[in-house]
């Protein structure tokens, strides 16, 4: 892995200064920054052959849809999809979600069948299946958690039953940064012939991801959480279920033929990709997985989990903090609170030292409400963070606590 300063040097806004002071980002769970590969992307694109792509004879076209089918190939390798017709590009991990939930919701789902998710949702892997639901007159069942944030294993199999229909489970939860027992939740679902699908928004970036080996029917990530650009996302599905679901948008290139009568549609991928889609978007995000892969996704993953360990014992040292997630599989998350400091007054004398963290409930309200809190401070750490600045960090959290003494 080449060396930290060389690695923060690829990303621009690191360097600049926030009221005087040198930035700290510690929200990257919300959004990741950019290095320079990606920014220049975006620029190639529109400098050079910015067109629409799959419906010209012309060279720009021809060129941007070259480049838009090679981001897809460059995701298909990144998570060791079978086929690249298996890799569908959405507006993001939500898009991806929002579709499996129609979709599979019109083929498969219908009165008193039941969707398993977990406790530890994102808003955006809990409301869409409440849509479903109400649509298709189905049960929402949900998997609990203990004290440390981790799923009740042996609850989520009491739950299990012919009547479900599919489980869906986040790789990792966003709000307390807990990484779930997936391969042991899809292989109990898949024991029963249920599908799962597995919300990788907080699980891509951290490591190695192989939908194969993780043997998941369905996987959602976004390009803005993984250095890429925002309003790019991605819906990876087994191509003989993709193929037995109805599309849930209609327009230009999901269509094979269209008359008033009737439309027949389009082959995998394309079925799923009506519209212009954000090229831009997805070249960019190939790039982005491009740089990963240049610095080593197990040298990122052992980094990220080295400053979660450093950052972790410091902050336990710190008088009157609490962590919210405790357990020892975590993603380089730390979700805590001060002893009766209000979390937004926390964030905002942060912000004025240069420190960014995330304040709130993290669009994962059951999760603060099963713990009884109102949310919480949120410090989200990758691979170009540093020991310097989660001392910041730590020296700005004790400032708080003696502001409020």
């Amino acid at each position: 892995m080449k060396d930290i300063s060389a690695i923060r040097a690829d990303f621009p806004i690191l360097s600049r200064n926030i009221y005087d002071k040198p930035l700290v980002y510690l929200d990257n769970g919300a959004t990741t920054q950019k290095p320079k590969c990606v920014i220049d992307a975006a620029t190639e694109v529109f400098t050079l052959y910015n067109s629409n792509i799959h419906r010209g004879v012309h060279f720009l076209s021809d060129r941007a849809s070259e480049e838009y089918e090679n981001a897809r190939e460059a995701v298909r390798s990144f998570i060791n999809a079978g086929s690249s017709e298996e890799v569908i590009f959405t507006s993001g991990a939500t898009g991806s979600i929002n579709a499996v939930a129609f979709s599979f919701g019109e083929r498969f789902v219908g009165r008193g069948d039941e969707i398993l998710i977990s406790h530890l949702e994102h808003h955006a892997n809990i409301v869409p299946w409440q849509m479903m639901c109400r649509r298709k007159q189905a049960v929402l069942k949900v998997i609990p958690v203990d004290d440390n944030g981790e799923l009740i294993f042996e609850e989520y199999l009491k739950l299990l039953s012919k009547k479900t229909r599919l489980v869906a489970v986040t790789q990792a939860s966003n709000a307390l940064g807990v990484i779930l027992p997936v391969d042991r939740i899809i292989g109990a679902a898949h024991a029963m012939n249920i599908p799962v699908l597995i919300d990788g928004a907080q699980g891509v970036q951290h490591g190695v991801t192989d939908v194969r080996e993780m043997d998941c029917d369905f996987y959602v990530f976004s390009g803005h959480k993984i250095y890429g650009p925002a309003g790019i996302g991605v819906l990876y599905g087994r191509a003989g279920l993709l193929s037995e679901l109805p599309p849930y948008q209609g327009g230009g290139d999901m269509v094979k033929n269209v008359t008033f009568e009737k439309t027949s549609y389009n082959d995998l991928p394309f079925k799923f990709e009506a519209g212009t889609v954000n090229f831009p978007g997805a070249i960019g995000l190939a790039r982005a997985l491009g740089y990963l892969l240049s610095l080593g996704l197990d040298n990122i993953s052992q980094r990220e989990r080295e400053l979660l360990e450093y950052a972790t014992g410091q902050m336990h040292s710190i008088k009157g903090l609490r962590i919210y997630g405790n357990s020892p599989h975590k993603i380089s998350i730390i979700s805590f609170l001060l002893k009766d400091i209000h979390m937004y007054d926390t964030g905002m004398i942060l912000d004025k030292l240069g420190i960014a963290v995330r304040t709130g409930t993290h669009c994962a309200q059951p999760v603060m409400d099963r713990f009884g809190i109102e949310g919480t401070v949120r410090a989200s750490m990758c691979f170009y963070n540093t020991h310097e600045e989660i001392d910041r960090l730590c020296a700005g959290i004790e400032k708080v606590i003696s502001m409020f003494s």
